[in-house]
């Protein structure tokens, strides 16, 4: 039978998930259902139905360093190596479609979920991101890119409206899914939680119809993020295929009900079925040893793969005096709780039960030619004050038996998590003292970072050395070693600016958003397109990392094709480097940051060998995004290219004249833009923004009523007095579980943050949308008649379920 010749209800019952991780399949048109699981660094296949949150247990699978981890690696051809290896472990546990990788643009260092990202800018995340799906994908299975699109906060993720000029969000948030959609072609993408510019992602018919389907030519199916459906009617319409996930059978008589009432056309039921049916079928063969754990062998060549993967994304941020590597015979003190204990992922979702754990003591222990001279705790992981573990670890770095210090510092496991943002870029204070009592020692301190996004480092300049080695998986302990000893040469760089303080950040004034709406003011001067705009002094530029190396960049040229020059490594140690493309525009013309990375290469280098390196130009080296005429249009004049290793250093430039669609004067900046015009966006007035936005900006408050996307955590200033309570309660529960384990409830913060629609769509049918509004009528103050409502509705909803069921086994 064909999947047209199906009935609206079995066609409409493929577009909502059977249970937390399969798909609604339909035996009549053999049409299978299919597995999903995250993640996006390691295959999270939960047992039993599992929850979407991670907190159930899962088969065992390599966890690969996280994405904010491997970008450092500004190695394309690397990710596409691990995203093999992923794919293969997919395979092998029975998983179709594997969600990931995570590619929002990292705007605010203190996104809880930043780990998960690849960078603050859409070529590196676009570029890595299309690496790693063709690896996935080349195992037969589909990757999924999320999460599509303008999600940038963690506070309020399933309740909050990303308020972005048109402009702004073409060229920085979505021209890393357009290079991952166009190089890559992912079988399935996922839609963010929340709103943009007014409009559930899910059912944006702007993002899913407009841009992906029709303009980037995206033929496969559209996922919402679980739980993230708002209307399945409007979804449809819209361009969404399937929701996550199930929501019982509310969404299937939605669907009905819309075709019954001529709002909604069979014809897009059929097109959303078929995008859900092809995944099916070329996923098809997946599940040849459904269930089974992965083999030795393979766990232990995708142990090693990650380790190669770490290594190459390890960033040397600090080096005097040649401190590293450490020589042979180096006595080495540790210090450390991070140092025994690994922390080498974030928490949430995409937390894997790793086949293996290491830690970076036991690796020194270990290491032939480094001697361990001692280890101490030196913190409480927690953050609490230990003068006795401070103490203690002083002494043992005052020994004469110890040469060098080995302290390993960062974020600990409540700092980094889906569902909540973090407070501060500090990490916490009992380190930093740590930190600052072992340099006065006047040993020297070599400090290894773990965190998956910037800190602030008030003790840099005292110590000798610093290797930041992100979050790096669970071979990331022998890849530090490894690197520390010389064994490997660093050749990570920074894919995300560095500020000096959380202060300096150009959305620091307002984010994350606490209202409704999270307003996008800073405009496109995220990240380096802020900082080297307006010159605001950084601790380390985007693009940055050291080298045991050191290279010299000569002779360019500029064709019509690409730009042309020489690196070369003039030292006596073989090493890698990045070589990075940044344009400057034409002055006097249309608004842009002064320099933008548009292209990049990993050029690996013998000792003294010299390498001619290309970058070709393509289709996102010279444009912008034309509001007005709504199509991409090219500036014509005498453009500036840069080459260097950061965007601070670039030392080669070259003047070069391309003809485009206007000239400067032609498509000049409105001057009514004001400090746009500059970078100063902290400055911003709000009719300059209404300039850039084409209308006038939002203004966040709190609702004098509640809705049914208000999320439970507003409740708080509710009338009624259950809904207050519920809030206040849940609210006390989420701070002291993750004062006393040292991790987030992710349970609680979910349900925090969620609005009532959710529970329509995440109770897998025991509330419908009816129930949902007799909810929001007890947080408004109308206890009783809301609970005779969700009373009322409870028997309604489950004789309707009974009737959609025998209509399908009917069917």
């Amino acid at each position: 039978m064909e999947l047209e010749d199906l009935s609206v209800v079995e066609k409409a019952a493929m577009l909502s998930g059977g249970s937390e991780w399969d798909s609604r399949g339909n035996d009549r048109a053999d049409i299978p259902s299919f597995v999903m699981s995250d993640g996006p660094h390691g295959v999270r296949r939960q047992l039993g139905e599992g929850d979407h949150l991670g907190l159930g247990a899962s088969k065992p699978a390599i966890c690969f360093p996280t994405a904010g981890t491997v970008a450092n690696s500004w190695d394309p051809a690397l990710a596409e190596e691990m995203g093999k290896a992923l794919g293969k472990e997919a395979h092998d546990l029975d998983v179709n479609v594997l969600l990931g990788p995570g590619m929002n643009i990292k705007r605010n260092p203190l996104c809880g979920r930043n780990f998960e990202y690849y960078s603050e800018d859409p070529i590196v995340a676009g570029r890595m991101a299309a690496g790693l799906i063709r690896g996935i994908q080349s195992n037969g299975i589909s990757a999924c890119p999320k999460h599509f699109a303008v999600n940038s906060q963690e506070l309020r993720r399933q309740a909050s409206n990303s308020v972005v000029d048109e402009r702004t969000m073409r060229e920085l948030y979505l021209t890393g899914f357009e290079i991952a959609v166009r190089e890559a072609k992912p079988m399935s993408i996922m839609t963010s939680y929340n709103e943009v510019n007014g409009v559930y992602a899910h059912e944006n018919k702007h993002l899913l119809q407009e841009i992906l389907r029709d303009e980037w030519g995206f033929d496969g199916m559209v996922v919402s993020d679980w739980g993230g459906s708002n209307s399945a009617v409007a979804a449809v319409k819209a361009g969404g295929s399937l929701e996550m996930p199930s929501p019982g059978f509310t969404s299937v008589r939605e669907l009905e009900g819309a075709v019954k009432a001529g709002t909604l056309s069979e014809a897009d039921i059929n097109k959303r079925a078929a995008e859900v049916a092809k995944i099916a079928a070329a996923t098809k063969l997946v599940g040849v040893g459904r269930n089974d754990l992965l083999k030795d062998d393979i766990a232990k060549a995708h142990h090693n793969i990650a380790r190669t993967v770490a290594e190459h994304s390890s960033v040397l941020l600090k080096n005097d005096a040649a401190t590293l590597p450490l020589k042979q015979g180096t006595r080495v003190a540790v210090i450390g709780d991070m140092a025994a204990t690994a922390r080498y992922q974030g928490s949430g979702s995409s937390k894997v039960n790793a086949t293996k754990e290491e830690s970076i003591l036991d690796e020194v222990k270990h290491t032939e030619g480094l001697v361990l001279a001692g280890y101490e705790q030196g913190y409480d992981r927690q953050g609490q004050p230990d003068q006795v573990l401070l103490n203690d670890a002083v002494a043992l770095v005052k020994k004469d038996t110890v040469d060098v210090v080995l302290a390993v510092v960062g974020l600990d496991e409540r700092s980094e998590s889906e569902g909540l943002d973090r407070s501060t870029m500090a990490i916490p204070q009992v380190q930093n003292a740590l930190v600052e009592a072992l340099t006065k020692t006047g040993k020297p301190v070599v400090i290894v970072l773990v965190a998956g996004s910037p800190v602030e480092l008030p003790w840099f300049d005292d110590v000798a050395a610093m290797l930041y080695v992100g979050l790096s998986g669970q071979a990331g302990a022998s890849a530090t070693v490894r690197a520390l000893t010389g064994e490997v040469n660093p050749s990570g760089h920074l894919a995300e600016t560095w500020p000096m303080r959380y202060e300096d950040c150009p959305s620091s004034g307002w984010y994350p958003a606490i209202g409704r709406d999270a307003i996008y003011r800073e405009g496109p001067f995220v990240g380096y397109r802020y900082y080297e705009t307006v010159g605001v002094p950084v601790r380390f530029p985007f693009g940055y990392g050291l080298s045991y190396s050191t290279f010299a960049y000569s002779a360019i040229t500029a064709t019509a094709t690409g730009v042309d020059f020489v690196v070369t490594n003039d030292s006596d140690i073989a090493g890698s480097t990045v070589a990075q493309l940044y344009v400057r525009a034409p002055q006097g013309g249309v608004l842009h940051p002064d320099r933008e990375l548009k292209g990049f290469a990993k050029v690996e280098l013998a000792a003294h060998e010299s390498k001619s390196v290309h970058i070709d130009f393509d289709r996102y080296t010279f444009r912008h995004f034309d509001v007005a005429a709504n199509a991409w249009k090219t500036e014509s004049g005498e453009w500036t290219l840069m080459i260097g290793d950061n965007a601070e250093h670039l030392p080669l430039s070259i003047p070069h004249t391309v003809a485009g669609d206007c000239t400067p004067a032609e498509c000049a900046a409105d001057p009514a833009l004001g400090h746009y015009l500059t970078g100063q966006v902290k400055d911003v007035t709000d009719a300059e923004m209404a300039v850039l936005f084409g209308h006038e900006a939002l203004a966040p408050g709190k609702p004098t009523t509640f809705g049914v996307n208000d999320p439970i955590m507003s409740w708080v200033d509710s009338k009624g007095f259950a809904a207050r309570t519920v809030a206040r309660t849940l609210t006390k529960r989420e701070a002291k579980i993750r004062q006393k384990t040292g991790s987030p409830d992710l349970n609680t913060l979910f349900i925090l943050n969620m609005p009532p629609r959710a529970m329509s769509k995440m109770t897998q049918g025991m509330v419908d949308s009816a129930m949902v509004d007799a909810i929001v009528k007890i947080a408004n103050g109308h206890t009783f008649r809301g609970l005779g409502g969700v009373i009322a509705g409870f028997f309604r909803n489950q004789s309707a379920n009974k009737h959609t069921a025998k209509e399908l086994n009917h069917d």
